[in-house]
């Protein structure tokens, strides 16, 4: 696909794009420097700082602190590209010169090892995320390079690229080993696009191949260890493959396992390589995987993972709603890879999951003032539980401020500053332009050795209605291209009627893109009129949290009730036999959304006794209308119950 250049300029993510630059960057920044009252310690500037030789002290936090850091970077890199900001700007300088000096003379940047362990560095792999760190602040320096022109990160991180590649690899002297947390491998294909250095791909590739061939480098180096743990006191069992995707080579792998951000990591990865080799091996592997983890271990919000052991996978079609972890970062991770696959072929079904997982999973992580972060998201919540049941104390009933392991609030910070590289593809014979998603934005192109700029206007998620306004500012006699909009898989039971210039058109629809070619001319605009209907959703009936269940789905957003709307408790609720579902936006709503409401019945409990379990089974239920409001707002008003799935 070609370069593009998109600028966003949409009602609804506008408000996402300034709250990320007005409030989630300084606030994260503040974060990092531990002056958040109330919060848990980031440590991460004071590691740095301690590795360069500014203070002293002893290293704080996790193994893999640094990362947080190099999160952060990246999302200032991306938000400075559409919004400069010399204020920002000379932070993240004096930054840079921090990690600057912080890294050692041959390269290695990693203050754990520089405060903690020195002299042990690569001796732990399985654990202790060297590679997966250097993999962050890697996408952090071509973010900012990219940005702003300035080198000097990406001289660092090359530098440290330059010592990986001379410590690993299948020559004589060289560490046959990989990563326990997949990153590096993405980062290294980012590494090679901003320097055109073959050198990455190759390391990057030989990471993927590497992984999971036998003998199994991580068995070789737990016994090397005295088979002892970073995270375990004493000696400890054999390493499970599984959790770290290394059970198979990765190209005969074919149900998603194990950890769910280092999966999607890794499948991100392996599609990258993929594309830019040709292997067909690879692409079909990625394919494999795809459907197995969007058809089979997906919740309808986007989320993955669904045990909170191992922040994992667990297997088909097992998505309980209450205990439920499906991870920030992992939905983060599994957008990286659906733009990767739309990269490979334009199809419509990974545009689908991408959204989902967007307007769902990774808003509703957020509060809406910026400053409260989950890092799991259920879709079910009983706050009780939450506080008192050792099993659910991973789901949170409020948003934390900060986290010890808080990955994810700065991976939603570095997701949205670079939404917009996410909207648009150009076929790379330049004949075809894709809109993948809906968001109202500009985006320019060369076709022929002319400028076209395509601007599009958008009323999602409230109302269908999306616009194309076609520009071709050197004139002339037209440009002649296909336009490909996505047909959304909403479950919708009409299709999108597209009108050109007022004239309603029958369009192909290939890949589940409708396709108009034609020569375009100066103002010429497309309209695309998508039917948002508010539908019922059943699941899979082998997903057996959700028997007997449905939830709501409008358009691109899951919606959820919330005890701040309806009757408690949730689970005696349950939808009438005709719902007669009706939908309203309101204003003073959580800012503005469209709500619906309907008719339901609960359970009257008048008729039960106190000390009363269990009663003779009889109808003992009123009728109540209940409202529902999308899931991504849930958790911004006062904490109480939530759920998706309601009984019907």
């Amino acid at each position: 696909m070609r370069e593009t250049k998109v600028y966003i300029q949409d009602d609804f993510w506008n408000g996402y794009s300034e709250l990320v630059r007005q409030t989630v960057i300084p606030y994260q920044w503040e974060a990092l420097n531990d002056r958040i009252e109330g919060a848990e310690p980031s440590h991460a500037i004071r590691n740095f700082r301690i590795a360069a030789g500014l203070k002293e002290g002893e290293f704080g936090g996790f193994v893999f602190q640094d990362s947080d850091l190099a999160k952060w970077l990246e999302a200032v890199g991306f938000s400075l590209r559409h919004h400069p900001d010399p204020e920002l700007e000379k932070i993240a300088d004096d930054v840079i010169d921090l990690i600057g000096q912080a890294q050692h003379e041959n390269g290695y940047l990693n203050t754990y090892y520089t405060i903690k362990e020195p002299g042990k560095q690569w001796t732990n792999l399985y654990e202790a995320h060297e590679l997966y760190c250097a993999g962050h602040m890697i996408e952090a320096a071509v973010a900012y390079f990219e940005a702003t022109g300035k080198r000097k990160l990406l001289d660092i991180v090359c530098r440290f690229a330059d010592l990986i590649d001379n410590q690993f690899g299948t020559k004589p002297g060289q560490i046959r080993g990989y990563c326990g947390h997949q990153e590096i491998e993405l980062a290294l294909v980012k590494l090679y696009r901003v320097t055109g250095e073959q050198r990455y791909v190759n390391l990057s590739r030989y990471f993927i191949d590497e992984r999971g061939s036998k003998p199994n480098y991580f068995f070789e180096e737990w016994e090397r260890r005295g088979r002892t743990s970073y995270w375990v006191q004493g000696t400890t069992s054999e390493p499970n493959l599984e959790m770290y995707q290394s059970h198979l080579p990765v190209r005969e792998q074919s149900a998603a396992v194990g950890h769910s951000v280092r999966a999607v990591y890794m499948y991100s990865a392996m599609a990258d390589l993929a594309r830019l080799t040709g292997d067909a091996k690879l692409r079909e592997a990625c394919e494999r995987l795809w459907a197995n983890t969007t058809g089979k271990q997906m919740y309808i919000t986007g989320g993955i993972g669904s045990t909170h052991l191992g922040e994992a996978f667990s297997f088909d079609y097992d998505l309980p709603n209450d205990t439920v972890y499906a991870e920030t970062c992992a939905s983060i991770g599994l957008i990286f890879w659906a733009r990767r696959m739309l990269q490979i072929e334009a199809k419509s079904e990974y545009a689908d999951v991408m959204e989902r997982a967007l307007y769902n999973n990774v808003l509703g992580s957020m509060s809406k003032d910026g400053k409260h972060f989950f890092y799991v998201n259920p879709l079910e919540v009983w706050p009780d539980a939450s506080a008192k049941n050792p099993d659910r104390h991973h789901v949170k009933a409020v948003r934390q401020k900060w986290f010890g392991c808080s990955c994810c609030p700065p991976n939603v910070a570095r997701l949205l500053s670079s939404l917009s590289d996410y909207i648009y593809d150009v076929s790379d014979d330049g004949k075809t332009v894709y809109a993948h998603l809906f968001i109202g934005s500009e985006v320019s192109f060369e076709l022929a050795g002319r400028s076209v700029t395509l601007r599009q206007r958008s009323e999602l998620p409230w109302n269908g209605k999306v616009e194309f306004e076609v520009s071709i500012p050197d004139g002339g006699d037209g440009a002649e291209f296909e336009l490909a909009l996505r047909v959304p898989g909403w479950f919708q039971s009409r299709l999108p009627v597209m009108k050109v210039n007022g004239e309603t058109q029958n369009y192909r629809v290939d890949n589940g893109y409708a396709k108009a070619e034609q020569i375009w001319s100066e103002g010429d605009r497309v309209e695309w009129l998508l039917p948002l209907e508010t539908k019922l959703i059943a699941a899979h009936p082998l997903i057996r949290a959700d028997a007997g269940k449905a939830a709501i789905q409008r358009g691109p957003l899951v919606y959820c009730v919330e005890e701040a709307d309806n009757v408690t408790p949730l689970s005696s609720f349950s939808l009438a036999e005709e719902p007669k579902l009706t939908e309203s936006f309101v204003a003073d709503l959580l800012d503005g959304c469209v709500i619906v409401e309907g008719d339901g019945l609960v359970v009257d409990d008048s008729v039960w006794s106190e000390g009363q379990p269990y009663q003779p089974l009889k109808d003992q239920t009123r009728p109540v209308r209940f409202k529902a409001i999308p899931y991504y707002l849930w958790g911004n008003r006062q904490p109480g119950e939530m759920s998706v799935w309601l009984r019907s």
